[in-house]
Parts: C-alpha cells; structure tokens; sequence
C-alpha cells in the first residue's frame, strides 16, 4: 500500500496550515468518506476523511461532491459536534497510519468543548470516528464494530476507545546506527522484508527504495543484492533524515511492473518518468481520486451494465430475425407469378400432383419453373394458397419495416446508455437508473423513497471555458433533456458528436471565441463513446435549430443547420478547465 507512516506524517505536517481554522459546514457523500470545509487563513479549503476499505487517506482536496439529500446520522453527528468548531491540532499518533485532529467548540449553552476525530487508515479497518477525550469514549464510528466483529476492541457509541493493536516496530526515526546495524546482523531476511518488519510507517515502497540506493550499482535488484548492514544504515539514515526535516518531494510514477505508484521522498529506483507535486494533498488526489471514484462507480454500475448488456443481446438477435423475415417477405412477387402462373394452367395439373413445371411468361426469356405443389389440394386451392401467401407477406412488409426501425432505435439508446454509464459519476448513475425505471425497463424497488418531482432540476457539470464562459455538459439523458429542452437559451450553441453516442453540451452565451467552443467541442468528443479517437467530428448548432421528436427516447434529438468541427480529446486540457457540479440537493 503506497499510503504508509512516512506519508501520512508528510500530510500532517502539510495540514499543520489548517490549525486554527473554523469548521464552516460537514459533509459525507457517501458511506465512507467525510469533507470538512474549512475557513482557513489562506481563504477557504475542502479536507477530505476518507475510510475507504481500498484508498483510506486524508488531504486537502480541490474535488466537488455531491451530497444525499439527506444527511446520513454520521454526518449529522458530526454537525453537531464539530461544526463551527476551531482547529486546534492535528497529529499522528507515532508513525502510525492514525490522525487526531482536535476540535474546540462552544455547545448551545456557551460552554467549551473539546472532541476528537481519530481517521485510521488501515486498509479494510480503516474507520473515523468520534470520539470525547474528556470521558474517553465514543461518540460514533463512521464504521461500526461489533462484539461480533471484534473481541479486542469495539467501535460502537458509548464504549471507551482503544487504539488499534500495536506491532511493537521500532520507530525509524528514533533509531540510532549501532541499534539499527545490531538488528539488521541478527535478522536473516532481505533487506526489504526485514525493514518492512522491523520498522512502523515503512511501506514495501520505501523499503525497496532504501534497498536499492544501498545495493546501487551492484547491478542486481534490491531483492536479489546480499543484505549490506552498514550500506543499508546509510541509505536509511538519509532518507529518515529528509523525513525527520520534513523534506518532502512528493512525485508519482510507474515500478519496473507498470504498476502506478506515489510517494514523498525521491524515488531513485524508479526508471521512467516521474510526475512532481507542489504538495503532498495534490499528488494523493492526482493518485486516490479517480482510482476511489472508478473502484465506486464500478461497484454500483455492474448491475446495470449486465442488464443493458443482456438487453442488446436480445435486440441484436431480434434484429437478425427481422432481417430474416424481410429476406422472406421480399419473396412476396414470387409467390404472386406462382399463383398466377397455377391459375393460367389448371387444365394441366392434378391433385396429387407434388410439382408443375410451367412456363413463365413473366420472365424474358420465357424459362421454365418448377412451383412446389401441395398434393392434397386441388391445383385451384394451391394457387390460392400462393396468393394467400403473397397478401400475408405484402402485409408484414410494413410491419416488419416498422420493428426493424424501433428495435435499431432501441439498440441506438442502449449504447448511448452503455456510453454515459462510461462516464458516469454515482450521481449519473442513479438519474440513469431513475431514467431507466421511468422509461419501464426496470422495476422501482425502492418503495421508501420519495419519488421525485418532475420539475425537480437533474445534477448538472458545469465547465467554465479559457474566456469565461459557462459550458454545461449533460453525462446522462436526464441532464441531456434538462440542458437542452429546458436550460439552454435559443441563442445559446449545441454541441453533439456526429452520429456518435455522446453527451449533449451547451455554450451558454450567444457571443463566444474560437477557444470556447474548441474547449466545447472538445468535452462533447472527451464525454462520447469517440472519447480515444482522434479527428472526432462534432456538430454545432444554435439551440433554436434543435428539437426533441414527438414520442422519442430520452436524449433523442434532431437539428439541422449545423456546422462540424474536428477535434482530438486532450484530458489534460480537459482537467484544466474549472468546473463544479451543481443539484439541488442540500
């Protein structure tokens, strides 16, 4: 795990900055992480908590989150305790994967009073929790445990706090050269094992790192070097001197697997290139953010996916048989020249008979025919069965038309549904699966939830170009109808890929430059299923020139009087532009 004690002391000392600050409002998101918005003396600040079983970490954050409409009792708790509170500390415990932070706050009554958050970052453990250090007991755990769960210590209101098991590691910054050097002689394992072992806060990361400056040009790995006490001594001294000094240089970059990995000290070992920081907080959201986000939306939306996927199955199918039935009725004309042909020539066939071989006058070079005959009926009844034939198959022509054109339309909105859930943050996902039980597809389990009003407003990102102007950008049909149909000014400009299933964007200005609306074309061809393409074509017209057709799909629309541009999904230009999400949620 890339998070050990030498980075989260590296955050803690980054927050120090945050003393002093005053908690104006607390959210969670969701079931696993916390965000403090603080008033800071640099100007405002966002501190994310996070007890996420597979990314848990702390810092500083620059993300938007959208919150529940309703508070879950966590937070609530945590706006009571802690709102409107003061900073007074942060700390780690040791070098341990353990924050304290210190809140003083004064209660309805005036009275001072002082709480700790303790955030433990320990993989699947990792829990933040509330604790009252007066009584020394626990307010709420963000994550219970149970008796059940654990016998050694148990997070549940009311119960005294006890800190996790220790592991009885040396603190590597407190070790002196003899104490170091005595128990790495009496230690057989490699270098990496051993300092993972024997020291707290040392990730496998760090550890190979020390490993490999002390075996540097010996040619070998740090695992496969012979264990150099007295050059592994001076290798860690240097490193745990940076660390002591609060030398930080946070980068990022790829181990000799491919693998993506973050840390605050030089990473000598690694070959390739490195990615630098300005600050600990930026490189752990550059690292977390999208992993946490990807990990969480993967979770939520697999449901989904496999019943659009099986939905599409089904269409592709159903279309292949349609195409079959056209094949069959565009066989109608024979069946007619086969009654016709039996009607001209009755005098010539008997029952019983299974074949006529005919002339056909309809043919050019009046070539003979052979029509398969029913040999219980009259030759009179099997032409008409022919012509019975013949009016069945004229008949399902247009019927068959007609499927084939709802069942390519239905295939075309469950790619641009399988294309947004791509894309799709856990809010997206849940107007999608909203979208989804409106339209029928799925059955609307959640009987205890209040459904909601149509005029209620879908989330909305919000981009805001290099000259200053607002570009919404819908990643869902809910948000697509809203920008589009309801939002947008008939002046303003619509922007789609061109006959590629992708989001609807909307430059909300009638008067822009060639950069707003390279930037706009831009998101259209980063949010479509042309996301890795290069020279994606998108078209552009005003709103005015865009219309929902009568009884369409969510997110079906048509325009004409477009221009289109060509353009080549930069995310890194992408990411640069400021935007936020807006709802109208609390």
């Amino acid at each position: 795990m890339a998070l050990d004690g030498i980075v989260t002391r590296a955050i803690v000392h980054e927050l120090q900055m945050c003393r002093g600050s005053r908690i104006n409002k607390i959210y969670q998101p969701n079931d696993r992480d916390i965000v403090l918005h603080l008033r800071t003396q640099q100007g405002n600040a966002k501190l994310l908590l996070s007890a996420n079983p597979t990314y848990p970490r702390v810092h500083l954050t620059q993300e938007s989150f959208l919150n529940p409409a309703e508070a879950p009792m966590f937070c609530m708790l945590m706006r009571k305790h802690c709102e409107s509170g003061i900073i007074e500390d942060i700390e780690q415990v040791g070098m341990e994967r353990i924050i304290h932070i210190s809140i003083r706050q004064r209660d309805e009554l005036g009275d001072v009073s002082l709480k700790k958050i303790i955030i433990e970052l320990m993989g699947r453990h990792s829990n933040i929790i509330l604790v009252d250090p007066a009584a020394g007991t626990i307010l709420d755990g963000i994550h219970h445990v149970t008796p059940a769960i654990s016998s050694y210590r148990v997070v549940m209101p009311g119960f005294s706090y006890t800190e996790p098991p220790e592991q009885h590691k040396l603190n590597p910054l407190e070790v002196d050269g003899e104490s170091f050097r005595d128990a790495c002689l009496l230690d057989s394992q490699p270098a990496v094992s051993w300092l993972v072992g024997a020291f707290s806060g040392l990730s496998p990361l760090v550890a190979s790192e020390i490993a490999y400056r002390a075996g540097e040009g010996s040619g070998h790995s740090a695992e496969e070097s012979e264990k150099d006490c007295g050059s592994l001594w001076s290798a860690f001294h240097d490193v745990m001197q940076q660390v002591k000094e609060h030398r930080y240089t946070p980068v990022s970059g790829e181990n000799a697997k491919g693998k993506s990995v973050f840390s605050v000290i030089p990473l000598t070992m690694l070959g390739g290139e490195t990615t630098p920081f300005e600050s600990v907080s930026a490189c752990m959201e550059n690292f977390y953010g999208e992993k946490a986000q990807r990990d969480a939306v993967k979770q939520k939306v697999s449901d989904l996916l496999r019943f659009l996927q099986n939905e599409r199955t089904k269409n592709i199918k159903k279309l292949d048989k349609l195409h079959e039935d056209l094949a069959e009725a565009d066989d109608a004309d024979r069946y007619r020249i086969f009654g016709e042909l039996l009607f001209a020539s009755l005098h010539a066939i008997a029952k019983g008979d299974r074949e006529a071989r005919l002339v056909n006058f309809y043919d050019e070079n009046q070539a003979e025919v052979t029509i398969p005959l029913d040999p219980l009926l009259s030759p009179s009844d099997n032409a008409q069965r022919y012509f019975k034939k013949y009016n069945k198959y004229k008949n399902s022509l247009a019927v068959i038309e007609e499927q084939l054109g709802k069942t390519r339309e239905e295939i075309r909105y469950i790619d641009n549904l399988l294309q947004q859930l791509a894309h799709a943050s856990l809010n997206d996902i849940d107007e999608i699966r909203d979208e989804l039980i409106q339209q029928g597809y799925l059955r609307d389990r959640s009987k205890k939830v209040k459904k909601k009003k149509k005029n209620d407003k879908p989330t909305l990102h919000v981009f805001t170009s290099s000259e200053g102007i607002e570009i919404y950008v819908g990643k869902n049909n809910l948000q697509n109808e809203y920008v589009t149909n309801r939002l947008a000014a008939s002046a303003d400009t619509w922007l789609h890929t061109k006959d590629i299933p992708g989001s609807h964007v909307v430059i909300r200005s009638a008067q822009y430059g060639e950069a707003t609306l390279e930037e706009a074309a831009m998101l259209a061809a980063y949010y479509s299923q042309a996301k890795e393409s290069s020279s994606v074509p998108v078209d552009y017209t005003l709103i005015k020139h865009v219309r929902k057709p009568s009884g369409a799909k969510p997110g079906f629309v048509i325009y004409d009087n477009q221009k289109t541009l060509f353009v080549t999904p930069d995310e890194e230009r992408i990411k640069q532009l400021p935007n936020v999400i807006r709802n109208n949620r609390n």
